[in-house]
């Protein structure tokens, strides 16, 4: 029993982050179409980056944390992508480079959601799996 609930914990974090990059795409995607100055696309999209980094850190620490060797593995790609992001200091959208810099920041944020919805599956199926372990028990 005590499985599923970390699978249950991990999947709501899995959750909030693919929240997150949704609504930074969103940001993007309004920049793009001009509803929204650079301005207020570019300090909307820094107000979650580093929620986005911290959530997506704890993430992995919790899969170490609770002997899940697999997912812990399978984030670690991610997450030293946050990390170097963060130590070169190319993590926030700078508002006078964010025309410039549009279609990569979207393509960077949609590999993103790509691999967030790759480890949510993942994360489903071990939560199944637990599940369906528990009741033969």
């Amino acid at each position: 029993m005590g499985d599923l609930f970390i699978w249950l914990i991990s999947f709501f974090i899995l959750i909030a982050l693919l929240v997150l990059i949704v609504y930074q795409l969103m940001c993007l995607a309004d920049l793009e179409f001009d509803y929204i100055n650079p301005y207020d696309s570019s300090s909307r999209i820094n107000k979650v980056v580093l929620p986005e980094f911290i959530l997506q850190g704890f993430l992995c620490v919790f899969y170490l944390l609770t002997g899940h060797w697999v997912m812990a593995l399978l984030c670690g790609p991610y997450l030293y992508n946050n990390v170097r992001l963060y130590t070169q200091k190319k993590h926030l959208v700078d508002v006078t480079e964010i025309f410039n810099m549009l279609p990569r920041e979207k393509k960077q944020r949609l590999f993103k959601l790509g691999y967030l919805v790759l480890l949510l599956f993942f994360s489903l199926f071990w939560m199944i799996w637990s599940t369906l372990e528990d009741m033969d028990d």
